[in-house]
């Protein structure tokens, strides 16, 4: 027997799936093979506890007859797409200007990412506590009276900022891996043209980080159209819906009103919008990369 594994470890390829294979397995098992049962669950009525009962594409038609289907596939957008341009300008900004040497840089990054390390209960414990409109820190220090988390004017926008304000430390610390990368002789030859910092960070930043830059719109993007927790700690997808988003819809579908068939065809959809959109991001990676191989 040692002699068996002495030879299994002295192949290399054996010994290479020897190691990868309790991920592997991980993988085919919780990611996989639900993929595919789910799939299949989608063309069933189940309410997990009665027999299946298989009702072919009625899920889908039902959801997308349902006007409560649309206001939440549009909350959806809405957020990820907000969330994707302000999770990316803002940090890209703040990359720039850390990068710069600005005195007490390490203090701002340290504090910046401590957000995104802080676990989302916390931080939807706190900002509950922040937008409250009688006791909350931020009607105090507005002077203001905005029922922030329940009012369907306000509650949407008030998520946004924590999610912005969550993702800002890790995409800016991307940012500012990429901001190594840069030749400083770029930077040099463009003081000696006159460029002003303005004409620098367009003309010669942006271009430079392209690829970065992406990279963070597509993990964006992709992580805000599958927000779940900071929905469920923060609103549960009130008032009457305007915070309801795609993941929750799944959660409530499944586990509140035992609909897994209606549940499993949501997700599907939100998988077909997500691959579709990737794919739209892939394809125009040629005229927004900078110096991007064409194929």
């Amino acid at each position: 027997m040692k002699m068996f594994w002495k030879t299994l470890v002295n192949n290399q390829s054996c010994a290479a799936w020897l190691f990868i294979l309790p991920a592997l397995l991980g993988t085919i098992i919780f990611i996989i093979i639900p993929v595919f049962c789910s799939f299949g669950l989608s063309f069933m009525k189940w309410d997990l506890l009665n027999p299946m009962e298989f009702v072919g594409f009625k899920n889908y038609t039902d959801i997308f007859s349902d006007a409560v289907f649309f206001k939440i596939l549009l909350n959806t957008i809405v957020f990820a797409i907000s969330t994707s341009v302000f999770g990316v300008i803002i940090p890209l900004i703040l990359a720039a200007v850390i990068n710069s040497k600005v005195r007490g840089s390490e203090f701002y990054k340290t504090a910046y990412f401590l957000p995104f390390i802080t676990p989302m209960i916390v931080i939807g414990i706190v900002w509950e506590w922040i937008f409250d409109p009688n006791i909350g820190l931020l009607n105090h220090i507005l002077h203001l009276h905005i029922n922030w988390l329940y009012d369907v004017v306000f509650a949407m926008p008030a998520l946004i900022f924590v999610s912005v304000w969550k993702l800002i430390g890790y995409n800016m610390i991307i940012f500012l891996s990429a901001f190594g990368g840069i030749p400083q002789n770029i930077y040099e030859a463009a003081k000696i043209d006159g460029a002003n910092p303005i004409q620098t960070f367009f003309n010669v930043t942006v271009p430079m980080l392209s690829p970065t830059i992406f990279f963070v719109i597509i993990i964006t993007a992709i992580s805000s159209f599958q927000v779940f927790d900071l929905i469920y700690l923060m609103t549960q997808g009130g008032p009457f819906d305007s915070t309801n988003v795609l993941v929750y819809s799944i959660y409530q579908n499944a586990f509140e009103y035992f609909n897994v068939g209606r549940a499993s065809a949501i997700a599907y959809v939100l998988f077909f919008i997500i691959l579709v959109l990737t794919l739209i991001q892939w394809s125009l990676r040629k005229k927004l990369v900078y110096n991007e191989a064409v194929d």
